[in-house]
């Protein structure tokens, strides 16, 4: 595959509004960032230059230095070789490619620490924004009787498909957003025990009438990929949709937050 690679250069007050920066040009078809390297296949690039063009004009903090054509490499094989298996707790093996979610970054370890000392036998989770599967994975391991894992992007769809099988679980792994997401049959609304979502602070905002909605009364709802500044409009949202705050752990800089309905 070809691709084009975007030199932006970055100077934003807070590191999370480059995590939402980052998102956002994720969300326009770049699918590797190397720093203030922006890679995306050079057919995307074509149809969404203007589009991502706009979008670095008008985020402050962010200019376009140059966007040069690079040379022909089997891409898979080069992020491969940088990333090989991760070997985590209970025997998990995560191939990584692209995705997010080898195991290691702070807000990953803070959920799966938290999953490996629950006992999920019996319970329906949810993995919002699942990556390479990894916490879905877990939630198997731990007993789960059905998991639905969710990606609004492909890649991540294939490669959590692709760890599952690796790791010998079944999950319903699906592409789509959670708000148009059809659910299995005799499963809807209401029916999950826990939801776990590692996502940027305004998608989490964004979703968070689908978590309430989704749980079963008693339910829980684990989320991470913020800081500590993010919290309290995290919280507030959650308590507005009846979601109980029930703790909050840290990992470094990174923060996790747990509710009940």
């Amino acid at each position: 595959m070809k691709y084009h690679v975007l030199h932006i250069n970055t100077s934003f007050a807070e590191e999370w509004q480059k995590d939402v920066f980052d998102q956002q040009i994720s969300d326009l078809g770049v699918d590797t960032i190397d720093g203030e390297d922006y890679y995306i296949p050079s057919e995307l690039w074509e149809k969404q230059m203007s589009n991502i063009k706009s979008q670095i004009l008008n985020t402050e903090g962010a200019t376009l230095l140059s966007v040069e054509k690079c040379p022909d490499e089997n891409w898979n094989a080069v992020w491969e070789a940088e990333h090989p298996i991760q070997e985590l707790p209970l025997g998990v093996k995560i191939i990584p490619h692209c995705a997010f979610g080898a195991g290691h970054h702070e807000t990953t370890s803070l959920l799966i620490n938290t999953l490996l000392s629950t006992n999920l036998t019996g319970k329906n989770v949810l993995d919002h924004g699942t990556g390479t599967g990894v916490l879905a994975i877990f939630a198997k391991k731990q007993g789960a009787q059905y998991v639905l894992a969710n990606d609004i992007d492909d890649k991540s769809v294939e490669n959590a498909k692709e760890n599952a099988a690796l790791n010998n679980v079944e999950i319903d792994i699906r592409l789509g957003d959670l708000n148009s997401l059809p659910f299995r049959e005799g499963l809807g609304l209401g029916s999950f025990h826990l939801i776990l979502a590692n996502i940027h602070r305004n998608v989490l905002l964004d979703h968070m009438p689908s978590y309430a909605s989704s749980l079963v009364s008693g339910g829980e709802l684990w989320l991470s990929g913020f800081y500590e500044s993010d919290c309290p409009a995290l919280i507030s949202s959650a308590e507005s949709h009846s979601l109980h705050h029930l703790a909050t752990l840290s990992n470094g800089e990174w923060h996790m937050l747990r509710f009940q309905k």
